[in-house]
């Protein structure tokens, strides 16, 4: 079993309930409550992708400690080496790094977010930390998980590392999720400023993070190949922790070591998908015009090694082991959960009714309809690695408890004032979709959780559901349509039973997208 991921108790408050450790967890399964063991699933996930284990699988140094080893590929160290980094979980990938690789490292530089050494020292998970007299230079920004001026100044640090190599140097990158956010370095005319606010726009609307990263490298001196560019011709060697569906490499962190296969035209083609073609500042319109004619041409990234260190389905693999010591019958669903919010809970309310049913062998409570449905969803979710069949047939042949686990990142589009995230906003969402179907067979639970810590710009993880929410705010005079409405899912749970069905890990320090956990079990 994966050790428990400690929290960061100085930054947010301790979950309402505590998690249970230590004691064999098939003894102490039948007595566990469904959302503590939702909850251990989660942070067992969470802990499976921790930076500084990922990056010392990925790295090693040849016995006479001449040589660096990726994977199959060996680089020559002659105090040459330097390092930059930017993500989520990158503190903890340069420590692990720092350790590794000694007095080889020159110089490095890295950008992480605002608070995460202060978070990482309180909880003490010093392994996570930089020497006290490190050759790294660390910038913290992003608040929120937005670009700002602290940002900025890092990235333009990170870019004058980069110009000054030769071609007997090697530069290590290390990049994680929220990487975009924390590397900003506009194109003139463009501002930070400008940028900020096309990017939130976009995100408002609803855009995929592959059209996000589409407009970012567009407008970015370092994404989309454009930090390969300026270290050349020095060696890149690219170690990303990935949080995007189906690892992209050219997507992940808006791709600052992979030339960009995007044109213009695909920058407008998602602009004009969005409506927000005819509001572009005029400098945004100055960079896009010009664009063509100096495009990132594969060859700028020959020099680039780019290797993939951890995912969302290292987390998911975990988490079912977990769910098995636990006594559940475990499927993983897919790894690649995307779409709009709402068509995503519909998914997962119409899969525990189909699930349920076929557990509680009462077939009958479910609908030809109701099937038709959930495979017409499924299919307009375009999920490339769904594993439905498996999970229904699972649920059929299951004499206990049954674990379906997803990961992924939906989208949601923002409507009013309020606070919330993809994550809190999806289980608000599931719990209203449980509400509608008669379980009493079975008690069944929906938990969502980001596995970086923070969902929006909330102090939560995520939240979870039963089918008995609907009732549960009712008790306590809370519309949930109405915090729907307004896109304010934290508050809600905020007010819900203290908090009780908000996940509080704190900053983890890694970012694999989000998971998804719908628990069934019969009573």
């Amino acid at each position: 079993m994966a050790p428990a991921l400690q929290v960061l108790p100085c930054l947010v408050r301790a979950p309402s309930r505590p998690l249970l450790w230590g004691a064999p967890v098939a003894r102490m399964a039948s007595g566990m409550a469904l959302a503590e063991q939702a909850r251990q699933l989660f942070e067992s996930a969470v802990g499976a992708v921790q930076p500084g284990p990922m990056l010392r699988r990925a790295l090693s140094l040849d016995p006479g400690g001449r040589q660096l080893k990726v994977r199959d590929r060996s680089f020559q160290l002659r105090q040459n080496l330097y390092l930059v980094g930017f993500g989520k979980a990158v503190l903890g990938m340069a420590a692990a790094a720092e350790e590794l690789l000694g007095q080889h490292l020159v110089q490095g530089v890295i950008s992480v977010p605002k608070g995460i050494r202060a978070a990482v020292e309180c909880a003490g998970k010093h392994e996570m930390l930089l020497k006290p007299h490190s050759r790294i230079q660390v910038f913290e920004g992003a608040e929120n998980n937005l670009p700002d001026r602290d940002a900025l100044r890092a990235a333009l640090a990170i870019r004058q590392l980069a110009e000054g190599l030769t071609a007997d140097d090697l530069l290590l990158v290390l990049i994680s999720g929220g990487g975009s956010a924390l590397l900003p370095a506009p194109i003139p005319p463009v501002t930070l400023e400008e940028k900020q606010m096309l990017t939130k726009l976009l995100a408002a609307r609803g855009a995929t993070i592959q059209e996000l990263n589409t407009i970012r490298k567009a407008l970015s001196q370092l994404k989309g190949g454009g930090l390969a560019q300026a270290a050349y011709p020095a060696q890149v060697v690219s170690l990303i922790l990935s949080d995007v569906v189906g690892d992209p490499v050219e997507v992940i962190a808006s791709g600052p070591t992979v030339a960009s296969a995007h044109s213009v035209q695909d920058c407008l083609h998602v602009l004009n998908r969005h409506g927000l073609r005819a509001a572009l500042p005029r400098s945004v319109k100055t960079v896009l015009a010009r664009a063509d004619s100096d495009p990132h041409g594969p060859h700028t990234c020959g020099h680039v090694l780019n290797v993939i260190i951890g995912s969302n389905a290292l987390a998911l693999a975990e988490a079912q082991r977990q769910a098995e010591a636990l006594g559940y019958r475990a499927v993983v669903l897919s790894t690649a959960m995307q779409g709009d919010v709402k068509a995503v809970a519909q998914f997962y309310g119409l899969l525990a009714r189909a699930a349920g049913a076929r557990l509680a062998s009462s077939p009958a409570s479910t609908s030809v309809q109701e099937d038709a449905k959930l495979q017409e969803l499924a299919a307009e979710l375009q999920l490339p690695d769904l594993q439905l069949e498996e999970a229904l047939t699972t649920a059929a042949q299951a004499q206990g408890p049954v674990c379906l686990l997803a990961g992924g990142e939906p989208t949601v589009k923002l409507q009013g004032l309020g606070r919330g995230g993809r994550n809190q906003e999806l289980a608000l969402r599931v719990g209203a979709e449980l509400g509608g179907w008669p379980l009493e067979a079975l008690d069944v639970l929906f938990l969502s959780g980001g596995t970086d810590g923070q969902d929006g710009p909330t102090e939560a993880a995520g939240a979870w559901a039963t089918s008995d929410l609907g009732s549960q705010a009712a008790t306590e005079g809370l519309d949930m349509a109405a915090f729907l409405a307004h896109s304010d899912s934290h508050t809600f749970f905020s007010r819900l039973q203290g908090g009780a069905h908000l996940v509080h890990t704190g900053l983890t320090g890694t970012n694999v997208m989000d998971t998804h956990f719908l628990l069934l079990r019969p009573r």
